[in-house]
């Protein structure tokens, strides 16, 4: 899977479910590790999963800032969703294709390429996002993505961070990190089961940016030329990428919750 390239990729139309998961999860006792483990080192990863998920919960405090959609429609009072052509003009995007039941959004795509992509209202400069997310095995051609993009709208140089990308039916997930007007990036890639509930989060700081799945470290970027200049949003989006003769596999993504702590 390449790297993303202005995923938002939005003109400014403004502003199937997964199971019921754990709401308040810090860690995921289903997170499969790059390397084999037994049993005795799996019990052993999980238990300091979860003290490294509490330490986490003890430095953040509680969020103040979100979504935990519990309700029974997107609330759009919180959310701008996209009405529109998808991703470099490649299908459609429309609000038919986002649902909120049983405490879980769910964002869908169709064999053509119709699909869902929404944004926080608010902009931020600086804070933790934390978006629990779910995947179910899919059509590859689908990407699901959860994006901070600049409030505005000047990307390349306004930044990008995608802080988890992957695409329906892979083995992995990406960061990326975009800056300056030529579009450089940083990135880093982590083999993980995105079928199962996990929980990425991006820290964004004056020192620099730092993603983080089920509570754990896994990318990291201090050079101060590389950071967003400005204010930031959150995005979810499920991008179409047309590829090959075969018709597209209907594909979905389900979240929990998006969470903001002021850091």
């Amino acid at each position: 899977m390449g790297p993303c390239h202005a995923r938002h990729d939005r003109a400014r139309n403004r502003r199937a479910g997964g199971g019921q998961p754990d709401r308040d999860a810090h860690d995921n006792d289903d997170h499969h590790d790059d390397d084999h483990h037994d049993h005795h080192d799996h019990t052993a990863t999980t238990a300091a999963r979860r003290r490294h998920a509490g330490r986490d919960r003890a430095r953040l405090g509680r969020a103040v800032d979100g979504d935990e959609f519990t309700g029974s429609a997107l609330d759009t009072s919180r959310w701008g969703v996209y009405d529109g052509p998808g991703h470099n003009s490649n299908g459609k995007r429309r609000p038919s294709q986002i649902a909120v039941a049983n405490g879980v959004m769910t964002m869908s795509g169709t064999a053509d390429g119709t699909t869902g992509g929404m944004e926080f209202k608010r902009d931020r400069l600086y804070g933790r996002w934390e978006t629990r997310m779910q995947v179910p095995a899919g059509d590859s051609r689908y990407h699901p993505l959860l994006i901070l993009w600049p409030e505005a709208e000047d990307w390349p140089v306004g930044g990008e961070v995608d802080y988890a990308e992957t695409a329906a039916g892979s083995s992995t997930v990406d960061f990326f990190l975009h800056y300056s007007a030529s579009n450089k990036q940083t990135m880093a890639s982590r083999t993980i089961d995105i079928t199962q509930w996990h929980n990425y989060a991006v820290e964004w700081t004056y020192a620099g940016i730092r993603g983080y799945i089920d509570g754990t470290l896994w990318f990291t970027d201090t050079n101060p030329a590389h950071l967003p200049p400005r204010t930031m949003h959150q995005t979810i989006q499920l991008d179409w990428f047309p590829s090959g003769a075969t018709s597209t596999k209907p594909s979905a993504k389900n979240v929990a919750w998006m969470r903001y702590y002021s850091l």
